[in-house]
């Protein structure tokens, strides 16, 4: 299984446990009688992660929501984000943010709002950063600036 399929599927099975929290173990479990959405390796390593790192997750989360709170976003979102936040600091492979992230967008783009995808891409390129050590200032300094056309 391709990990887009298998980072949608955990996302798929973290989804349906946000309704019933403390059922990941089941929820996994079925999707593997089912087939249907069924979780992988990877996936349940990922669902693990954010089972022991939802807590630390949130609070990396929510300092970077900008007039938001993590009660207030919609489900989608909030479960995009945290995948994406225990795969980038709590996961094995080191260097995958751009790729997490982009996961993470075209997830929010398949079962979000609309505009979603644009806020959830803002807080993890701002963790990302963060995690890199630039700094806000850094990083505008480092966008290109126009130039005049006289």
């Amino acid at each position: 299984m391709k990990r887009r399929t298998a980072r949608e599927n955990a996302f798929i099975a973290a989804f349906e446990e946000s309704f019933q929290p403390g059922t990941m173990l089941q929820i996994i479990e079925e999707s593997r009688q089912t087939e249907e959405q069924a979780v992988d390796a990877f996936g349940e390593q990922l669902l693990t992660l954010l089972v022991l790192h939802r807590e630390e997750a949130d609070k990396l989360i929510e300092p970077n929501l900008k007039n938001w709170k993590l009660s207030r976003l919609p489900r989608v979102s909030l479960i995009a984000l945290e995948l994406a936040v225990t795969e980038m600091f709590f996961g094995s492979e080191e260097d995958m943010d751009s790729v997490i992230i982009n996961e993470a967008v075209e997830l929010v783009k398949k079962f979000g709002g609309e505009e979603d995808y644009q806020f959830v891409n803002g807080v993890l390129g701002t963790l990302a950063r963060q995690r890199a050590g630039v700094s806000a200032e850094e990083n505008t300094a480092q966008e290109p600036q126009e130039e005049a056309v006289d």
